[in-house]
């Protein structure tokens, strides 16, 4: 099996190389016990690992073999989604919802709770992408479905749903500040995405409650020589982090080189995986090794174990960044850096095993 943690008792782990997080320790043991690192210290022996690493983490996946979230908006869908994950090696995961009913959300609120009380694993709680967002930014989402937010709807959501919405993708041009500021009073992650915002719209909503950019470059007003846009007022925070989805469609590699290069550790991985579904607003068909509904871009195929290897290989990030990107990162977008997306001794022991074979990183096996 391929581990992601936590282990229940004590476990002395050996490997070449250890990755905290920060630093490379070489030639290293991992010890754990009761589910937390208890000390990475150097050894003589013989390793067992290539490679010890922080388990990755993705904030924006739909669906997995077959089951799209919101088209089966229950915890069989969670746990296909947790299996998908841990063969990408990502141990944690936000199920996403794109732009959808109410009916659909509320199912996926109950479906996470359920989860959570039956003891699941990973799932860190619901992204909702929409329904609030700019129409001429929609992308593949529903427009019948694109509305814009009052206080009333708002405080309903949350009064529904506050304890399991971790995080929500929408557009400041099309919602109002009180609302924005009501959202945040309850811890939630604001992301600005398929927003048409000019670049002071968009720097104005980042100095307020929005802290977060969803896949950056896709479904957001462009940088333009007269007109930065959402794009250009990303670019240019000092704060504001962005996700973005390294499969070659949805953004060249030298543009994700580029920002890459601009945004330093604000810049992080979502895989946007779909599955392929003959139900509800997407249909979403494999094409080629992409996802399109009605002939628009609609969702990737990646793992975050192809998008890391993706990182390293076309857009010339080196390893320790792109583990970075695909956990720690992540981690910190959603203020859980002290626990997760690190080995440090003290925190969570969730970790993967990583071999180089050409030129590509693959999971080892592990049986603890």
């Amino acid at each position: 099996m391929w581990y992601f943690g936590p282990v229940r008792s004590s476990q002395r782990l050996i490997a070449k190389q250890i990755f905290t997080g920060h630093t490379w320790v070489h030639d290293a043991e991992l010890f754990i016990s009761e589910g937390r690192v208890e000390a990475i210290l150097p050894t003589t022996e013989p390793a067992q690992f290539d490679m010890l690493v922080p388990s990755f983490i993705d904030i924006q996946i739909y669906g997995a073999f077959g089951r799209l979230f919101s088209v089966f908006p229950d915890t069989s869908s969670i746990e296909a989604l947790y299996r998908y994950c841990q063969e990408g090696g990502a141990s944690f995961f936000l199920p996403t919802i794109a732009t959808n009913s109410r009916q659909v959300v509320s199912e996926a609120i109950r479906a996470v709770r359920e989860y959570w009380q039956e003891g699941g694993q990973g799932c860190l709680g619901l992204h909702l992408e929409g329904p609030w967002l700019a129409p001429e930014k929609r992308g593949a989402h529903a427009e019948s479905l694109l509305h814009v937010p009052d206080v009333k709807e708002v405080t309903d959501l949350l009064e529904e749903g506050g304890d399991v919405i971790k995080l929500i993708t929408l557009a400041p041009d099309i919602c109002d500040r009180e609302v924005m500021a009501l959202i945040a009073s309850r811890g939630i992650k604001l992301s600005i995405g398929h927003s048409n915002a000019s670049f002071e719209q968009a720097t104005a909503s980042f100095q307020e409650n929005i802290s977060l950019a969803t896949h950056l470059f896709n479904a957001m007003s462009p940088m333009q020589h007269r007109s930065p846009g959402v794009v250009g007022a990303i670019l240019a925070s000092d704060t504001v982090m962005a996700s973005i989805i390294p499969d070659g469609y949805h953004v060249d590699w030298p543009v994700i080189e580029i920002a890459k290069k601009i945004m330093g550790d604000r810049l992080f991985v979502i895989t946007d995986a779909v599955t392929e579904t003959d139900q509800g607003p997407y249909l979403h068909q494999l094409v080629a090794d992409r996802y399109e509904t009605k002939g628009t871009l609609s969702g990737s195929s990646l793992t975050m174990l192809r998008a890391f290897n993706n990182l390293i290989r076309f857009c010339k990030i080196d390893i320790d960044e792109a583990l970075r990107m695909c956990s720690l990162y992540p981690a910190r977008a959603l203020g859980l850096d002290q626990q997760l997306g690190q080995l440090s001794p003290g925190g969570n022991a969730h970790f993967i095993a990583l071999t180089q074979k050409d030129q590509l990183y693959t999971l080892t096996e592990l049986s603890l």
